[in-house]
């Protein structure tokens, strides 16, 4: 029996995923999160085999879907973690990977998908959907643009249309140091604005 905890912050995704899954005869649902602190404090004390995750979760959560699965890979023992979720980007992706996810797939999976990914998962297999491979792949063949921590803060603050006294104060940092930051985003980037390194950024996946 693969025992699983769904970790999304609305109530009719979960409704949902718990009655697809009760289907499956080799799956029970043994708890539910709203938060990722909550998924995490499940994987402790149920012992799920598999962590259904998204990555974005309300305002009111202080941990990422990302951070949650890292710390849930850590534990001892580790329950496998597969991320389901609307969002694509190469940043999102990379992220999740890297925290220890065994699986990506995207909430407009068919039924019959998911329940693979999620056997495959319990089994220690990757289970990554198609189009989520191939951005994969397409990534390490091509040479990428390389954003600093820092610098992606910096452009993800821009983008939700902070100034550079707004994006300072954010960060707690001097408004020249947010000019050094653009300046390097600009050349990283090969722009000459803030509106065309967001513009830039999206289309090559590092922004939403």
């Amino acid at each position: 029996m693969i025992r699983l905890v769904i970790a999304d912050d609305h109530p009719i995704v979960r409704a949902g995923l718990n009655a697809l899954l009760s289907l499956e005869s080799d799956c029970e649902v043994v708890a539910e999160a709203a938060v990722p602190d909550e998924a995490i404090d499940l994987a402790k004390s149920c012992t799920p085999d598999v962590v259904l995750m998204d990555l974005q979760f309300g305002s009111r959560a202080a941990t990422s879907g990302a951070d949650a699965t890292r710390r849930i890979r850590a534990l001892d023992p580790a329950p496998y973690v597969l991320v389901l979720t609307n969002y694509d980007s190469d940043a999102d992706i990379l992220s999740a990977i890297e925290a220890g996810a065994s699986g990506y797939l995207l909430k407009d999976a068919p039924p019959h998908e998911l329940i693979a990914a999620v056997r495959a998962a319990a089994s220690g297999e990757s289970a990554l959907a198609p189009v989520i491979a191939s951005r994969l792949l397409s990534r390490m063949r091509a040479p990428r643009i390389s954003l600093s921590s820092r610098e992606m803060q910096v452009l993800e603050l821009v983008a939700a249309g902070r100034s550079n006294t707004g994006v300072a104060e954010a960060l707690f940092i001097s408004e020249t140091t947010v000019k050094s930051h653009l300046a390097n985003i600009f050349s990283k980037l090969a722009v000459s604005s803030r509106t065309a390194a967001v513009s830039e950024a999206r289309r090559q996946g590092i922004l939403r």
